[in-house]
């Protein structure tokens, strides 16, 4: 099917993969990022993006799906941020860092034990350009899992990321809906290895969230404009890179960030030349 459409539309069968990986990464990234930027968990996704790693070598090494290692580890990380935040004085930010540099250090250590053939530098930066059709079908049912997941828990999901503490007065089981959070923010960075990669999956996960950010109150709203921009700059990014061979990863999140530059002095919300005159 994918080859039939490549020949009608007159393109290479990987560039067509590459575009509609782009828009598979850039929808599920604007769903589940509008609620990592309500929440203020983009240093924590970062993190999370990074504690994956040894999940996926140990996955490797054991031979089992990827997700699997890569899940627990993700959640194993996000009780130790809250576990190492909760129970001494250490702030939350200086938690995340000791988590997130030994769980990536190990993840390195891990890859070079198993003497594997996994290229480290294809899971820090990824390939959206060689992605198989089976990891573009795994990606696909993940997107279909994140929205179904998120439609099913949207009224919780949205009381508990503006108010946190209302939500517990109304008795919501608020660590369920982070824990729920990050277990799905894992298993989206594993699918996006092979796109974008640990270093980059953030990026994708943060700015077309916080573009729309700049242009709606509404989280529905926010939701939606996230996905639609993710799935945009997904694709012109691979488009500009395929025209002017450049890194396809790097050239994604350049163009989002573009657009976040963009919104962030022309958006009505923003308002960034009235508050530069009331400044001066």
């Amino acid at each position: 099917m994918i080859e039939s459409l490549a020949s009608l539309l007159n393109i290479p069968v990987y560039a067509l993969n590459a575009g509609l990986s782009a828009i598979i990464l850039g929808i599920v990234s604007g769903v589940l990022g509008s609620f990592i930027v309500l929440r203020r968990m983009s240093l924590m996704g970062d993190a999370l993006s990074h504690a994956v790693l040894p999940g996926v070598a140990l996955s490797y090494i054991l031979g089992i799906n990827m997700i699997i290692g890569a899940s627990l580890f993700g959640l194993l990380a996000a009780i130790l941020i809250q576990f190492i935040t909760n129970r001494s004085t250490i702030k939350s930010d200086t938690s995340i860092g000791i988590i997130l540099s030994s769980f990536f250090a190990l993840g390195i250590v891990l890859i070079t034990f198993a003497q594997s053939g996994l290229d480290l530098t294809h899971i820090l930066f990824g390939n959206i350009l060689a992605v198989p059709k089976s990891e573009l079908l795994q990606s696909f049912i993940i997107m279909l899992v994140v929205i179904a997941v998120v439609s099913l828990f949207y009224k919780e999901l949205l009381i508990s990321s503006f108010d946190p503490v209302v939500s517990k007065a109304y008795g919501l089981k608020t660590n369920f809906y982070h824990y729920l959070l990050m277990m799905l923010l894992s298993v989206v960075t594993v699918s996006s290895l092979s796109q974008v990669g640990i270093v980059l999956v953030i990026a994708m996960l943060v700015i077309p969230a916080a573009t729309s950010y700049l242009w709606t109150n509404k989280l529905l709203h926010m939701i939606v404009l996230a996905s639609f921009y993710g799935a945009f700059s997904g694709v012109a990014g691979v488009v500009v890179s395929f025209n002017y061979n450049l890194p396809t990863s790097g050239t994604i999140v350049l163009v989002g960030v573009t657009g976040f530059g963009i919104s962030f002095i022309v958006s009505p919300k923003n308002n960034f030349f009235r508050k530069g005159l009331r400044t001066r």
